[in-house]
């Protein structure tokens, strides 16, 4: 099986979202993770959309949004270049090994954006593998509290036809 991430164009209207969520549960298709996001034209969002399955099943996904009206244009990130990044908080136990905490979230490029007594919370973004090798690092202190955002992505080409037909 394999993961595939889809960056759909949709419309900003009401109810896109119910109905892409719909056309994945309908057809037994899973999503790993979903973002929504306003683009650069406010009539239009980006949805970053990971899932996983062998190649017929990614067919099929990427036959089915496009039947939906509101879907401008998708597109399969996996068969070409991306980039993709997550955010995540983490809080973490921080007592009597808060500065090899911290050491470790600096390895990391992490921020923390909150101190107390007994915790840190800390804020860190890249890739999905970034983001769960730090969790494995964490897991020894004791993570109190963990959330995540899921992949946004994005064609490492500088010029895409949805561009040119946003303006």
């Amino acid at each position: 099986m394999n993961n595939e991430t889809f960056s759909v164009l949709v419309e900003n209207k009401f109810g896109v979202l119910t109905r892409i969520a719909g056309l994945f549960s309908g057809r037994g298709f899973n999503i790993d993770s979903l973002t929504v996001s306003p683009t650069q034209n406010d009539n239009y969002s980006r949805m970053t959309i990971v899932t996983h399955g062998d190649a017929a099943i990614m067919e099929q996904i990427e036959k089915q949004l496009n039947k939906l009206v509101e879907v401008v244009k998708v597109t399969r990130l996996t068969q070409g270049g991306f980039v993709a990044r997550e955010l995540m908080l983490l809080k973490v136990q921080a007592t009597d090994r808060r500065s090899e905490i911290i050491q470790i979230a600096g390895v990391f490029k992490a921020q923390i954006v909150d101190v107390q007594l007994e915790s840190l919370t800390i804020q860190v973004t890249g890739s999905t593998e970034k983001l769960n090798a730090f969790v494995e690092l964490m897991r020894s202190f004791g993570i109190i509290e963990l959330a995540r955002t899921g992949s946004v992505a994005l064609l490492r080409s500088s010029l895409t036809t949805e561009n040119l037909s946003m303006e």
